[in-house]
């Protein structure tokens, strides 16, 4: 059931085929399956407008990284989790040696789990006035400036003017996009980050869709980093319903209340800590040939 609200791929892909007949095939939709670090990465591909119809996402490429080792606190999680981050990162972008990228911290920094893209940008590595004005010592590294949008009720401002007018000015090569999603089930909500080339919806995961950050509005690539930090009340009810063997339910049987509710986890302050810094650091490996997590420590310090 497509009104099951979902920002991410693979769930939009398990929503199709749960209301599926067996019988049926899933066209226009690609996915795979592989390990890498010992971390589950899902591959979703939407090759066509039938596949985009079917599971209501734009064609394109989503790739999920789980990141179920990370919570548990393995030793080297985390090392692993960057390292796995980028490497998915780096496959997506495609970007030369030369090109510039501007980092995008999306979300109200005032509200805990939408909170995601400005740490993020706290943990990103921003070089381009260093490249620009210091060359002898920065001359190696990528050349990245970094934005936080901040949102249009506290702004005035929709998140792609404001974007939109900074990337004509500063001319980044790609944007990467970070933000707060939602997820359908509570199981992947901070255990899951997903990358994808499509761009992104700010406030999408809410209900509360803006302006579109995508390259048809942006004039260049923008690839969308999200971590699932909500579930809808709703949506929430229906699936730990079915789970329980209690029969499927829709969604919309738990009214407008049920939509507006959004559920969270009580850590989740200690949560947006934790991933804002692996993806930042992912961001960073990913950017910057050669570094090491030292390095990046040392940088950011």
């Amino acid at each position: 059931m497509q009104n099951k609200r979902t920002d991410l791929a693979v769930e939009a892909r398990e929503i199709w085929q749960e209301g599926a007949e067996k019988t049926t095939q899933l066209k226009g939709v690609e996915a795979d399956e592989e390990k890498v670090n010992g971390f589950t990465i899902e591959t979703v591909r939407v090759i066509n407008k039938e596949g985009e119809e079917s599971i209501g996402k734009p064609i394109g490429t989503y790739i999920t990284v789980n990141l179920e080792e990370l919570i548990k606190k393995e030793e080297g999680a985390f090392t692993r989790g960057t390292e796995a981050i980028a490497a998915q990162l780096k496959k997506i972008m495609n970007i030369g040696k030369e090109q510039s990228v501007m980092v995008v911290g999306l979300g109200n920094s005032a509200i805990t789990p939408d909170n995601l893209g400005p740490k993020t940008i706290r943990n990103t590595m921003v070089t381009r006035h260093l490249v620009e004005k210091v060359p002898e010592y920065f001359g190696s590294f990528r050349r990245v400036s970094a934005v936080q949008s901040g949102v249009l009720g506290t702004t005035g401002i929709e998140s792609a003017e404001l974007i939109k007018a900074v990337a004509d000015e500063v001319k980044p090569d790609v944007i990467i996009a970070v933000d707060a999603l939602a997820s359908r089930k509570m199981s992947r909500v901070c255990k899951t980050v997903q990358i994808t080339d499509t761009g992104i919806v700010p406030g999408s995961g809410i209900g509360n869709r803006r302006a579109t950050l995508c390259k048809q509005t942006m004039g260049i690539p923008v690839i969308a980093m999200g971590v699932p930090t909500v579930v809808d009340a709703a949506t929430l009810a229906a699936d730990l319903m079915e789970t329980a063997g209690m029969g499927e339910k829709s969604p919309d049987a738990f009214g407008k209340s049920g939509r507006e509710m959004i559920v969270t986890p009580k850590e989740i302050d200690v949560y947006i800590e934790d991933i804002s810094k692996l993806l930042g650091y992912a961001i960073n490996l990913a950017l910057h040939e050669g570094l090491t997590q030292n390095d990046v420590t040392m940088f950011l310090s």
